[in-house]
């Protein structure tokens, strides 16, 4: 469902993309790839291994897999998962930990082996953090890398916890929390007062190396960090637009995600609509004649 989606590359674009009139639809089209993925390898007798995100964006994403274990008997037994970050200070249980998160979302849902399940654990005391940190890289090398890597994007253009001025090489350890992430996640916490100052979190040099990665956003919110990964320089100030280095990356998107990119905000400049697997319609032709002033 994601390869019916994907759009033909525009001049501007380094990334492939999926865009898809709403999320729901472009969550179940990327957990069919997962779950088709999971069923190809119990196929062969072999092991998948999911890097898994938290957040907002993967709970419809989430809520497909747990459908398709319910109603189309997907079996988990043959997978293996890494999270892709810890808030810092957070006990597992925590309502607020992201363990708790993929609890609530998947894990209690489905007929995964516990000790297939891998957590960072944020409330590892501060002398044992950075060992911490080398065994989760050692765990998924000894897993055999990870096959698919999900990820969101926030609006400072992070991914995982890889705040802007994360380098490409990084590897999981401990970070600080850029104050927007922090006001972001306010909501979640009782105040921004309340609301953690540090995470772990998977590196950038981590993420690169799965061997497929996809990037959902969904929202008018996420439009802007999605147009400087897709069509910006790469840049340690957009962690995200790493990506475009990765030979598999693909970002998954609902209309409001894409609303900044060339191909939608100024589609004209983008080259041909027909080469776009696109229509002209009443409402582009209007922003077309549109003054330029008018175009916000």
């Amino acid at each position: 469902m994601l390869a019916e989606n994907t759009l033909l590359p525009a001049r501007f674009e380094h990334v492939p993309l999926a865009v898809f009139a709403h999320s729901p639809a472009a969550s179940c089209a990327a957990a069919a790839e997962v779950a088709g993925l999971i069923r190809a390898r119990r196929g062969e007798g072999r092991t998948v291994v999911l890097g898994l995100a938290t957040g907002s964006t993967p709970v419809s994403f989430y809520a497909e897999l747990v459908r398709l274990h319910r109603e189309e008997r997907l079996s988990f037994t043959n997978v293996i998962t890494f999270n892709l970050d810890e808030y810092r200070g957070l006990p597992a249980d925590h309502p607020q930990s992201y363990g708790w998160f993929m609890r609530r979302h998947l894990f209690d849902h489905i007929d995964l082996p516990e000790p297939q399940i891998h957590l960072l654990d944020g409330s590892v005391p501060d002398a044992a953090v950075d060992a911490h940190c080398r065994e989760y890289e050692e765990k998924i090398r000894a897993a055999g890398g990870i096959d698919f890597q999900m990820l969101g994007i926030g609006r400072n253009g992070h991914i995982g916890f890889n705040e802007p001025g994360s380098a490409r090489g990084s590897r999981t350890r401990l970070v600080t929390l850029d104050p927007l992430t922090r006001r972001d996640a306010a909501g979640d916490f009782g105040g921004e007062e309340h609301t953690p100052r540090c995470a772990i979190t998977m590196g950038i040099g981590t993420i690169l190396e799965a061997r497929r990665i996809v990037l959902m956003a969904w929202g008018r919110h996420k439009a802007g960090p999605v147009r400087a990964a897709v069509e910006g320089e790469i840049t340690a100030q957009v962690p995200a637009s790493f990506l475009q280095e990765h030979e598999h990356v693909q970002f998954v998107l609902d209309h409001a995600a894409a609303g900044a990119l060339t191909r939608y905000r100024t589609p004209w400049v983008a080259g041909a609509r027909e080469y776009q697997g696109r229509a002209w319609d009443p409402r582009v032709t209007r922003r077309v004649a549109a003054p330029a002033s008018d175009l916000h």
